[in-house]
């Protein structure tokens, strides 16, 4: 496995999954685009919160309901098409030079977070949320 690919799912998949954050029983996940350890769960729960995204930064970390999270080594190789039926909403350039993608398919109501391990920010439509923007949220 690519070290890159090792580093995006232990910081966004694996941390804070209830198995772990260690990925030696990496399993790839089946669905050829994505970079996911289809051993591991995205996320974490508390009483009081909900679900939430440990690896992920505020605006991009709680989740509601149903939910897609994936992790694609590049922008171009992503199978999602932003269009009317799936809405990008928010877009963060971490300093790692990853593109994250929070948004919704209000269609059949579900949440998605997208990570590219590129920076591809100029290429998505949709608000751009600064690191200022991220420290004054809740």
């Amino acid at each position: 496995m690519k070290d890159k690919f090792k580093k995006a799912i232990e910081e966004y998949q694996c941390s804070g999954c209830v198995r772990g954050s260690n990925i030696q029983c990496y399993e790839k996940s089946k669905e050829s685009d994505q970079i996911k350890c289809s051993k591991h769960v995205v996320g974490t729960s508390t009483l009081g919160i909900g679900r939430f995204l440990l690896g992920m930064p505020k605006g991009f970390n709680r989740v509601l309901g149903n939910n897609e999270f994936c992790i694609y080594g590049r922008f171009l190789s992503s199978s999602w098409v932003y269009d009317k039926f799936n809405v990008p909403v928010w877009k963060h350039l971490t300093k790692n030079g990853h593109t994250l993608v929070r948004g919704v398919c209000p269609r059949i109501n579900t949440l998605f977070i997208h990570v590219f391990l590129e920076d591809c920010i100029s290429e998505i439509d949709c608000l751009e949320i600064t690191q200022s923007d991220i420290y004054g949220m809740d």
